[in-house]
């Protein structure tokens, strides 16, 4: 099976990624699934989805667990049953999932595109994107931004809450290997760490809450 990636956090943290590349036939087996999520695997449209969706209990099963430790809430946040924390990913070809036994923690994986640059204005401000001499450097940079403030959103999905005028990326963070992340909503207030690793035109940033 291909684990792609496991990075040890720290003594309470883990987090590892998968690569798919097997047959749907092959990612069920050794897969228990509960009746509950059977049903949420027969009404995916989308081989890839199915995929994703099992490729992930796989990664459950290198931490001890199986789809019946896990939960979500509703709104669809996933939870364990033992109180640890995990945060779950997909994106095309690769799913992830982070688990901490103290921290809340987010992840999120996404491929890098250009289509990113359109949409740029909707969760980020100039003062956090770094001159780029190269577009494929701004796209980078922008996935990064854009995978730091949904794992962020993953730890704290309070309603209303936007990617613009809630969440905070510090400046200048492609030169630290963990950089700062805040978010500002009401009376809430939150400060995480943020790191990110980068793998086959994908963007992979994770978030753990201070």
């Amino acid at each position: 099976m291909p684990l792609y990636k496991t990075i040890h956090i720290s003594d309470e943290a883990v987090l590892h990624i998968w690569k798919i590349t097997e047959t749907e036939e092959e990612l069920a087996r050794g897969i228990q699934l509960t009746n509950l999520c059977s049903k949420r695997v027969r009404v995916m449209r989308s081989e890839l989805h199915r995929k994703g969706f099992l490729s992930i209990r796989h990664l459950m099963q290198k931490e001890g667990y199986q789809d019946k430790d896990l939960y979500y809430d509703q709104i669809g946040k996933p939870h364990l049953h033992d109180g640890n924390h995990i945060s779950i990913t997909h994106s095309y070809i690769f799913t992830g999932i982070i688990i901490s036994r103290q921290h809340r923690v987010g992840i999120d994986i996404e491929k890098q595109r250009d289509k990113i640059i359109r949409i740029s204005s909707k969760f980020t401000t100039f003062d956090t994107v770094q001159y780029q001499d190269s577009q494929e450097k701004l796209v980078r940079q922008l996935t990064k931004i854009w995978g730091a403030k949904e794992s962020l959103y993953k730890i704290c999905a309070l309603q209303g809450l936007s990617f613009y005028k809630n969440i905070f990326i510090e400046p200048k963070f492609d030169q630290k290997k963990w950089f700062k992340g805040e978010i500002k909503f009401g009376d809430f207030y939150a400060t995480f760490r943020i790191s990110h690793l980068e793998f086959e035109g994908f963007s992979c940033v994770y978030a753990l809450k201070n």
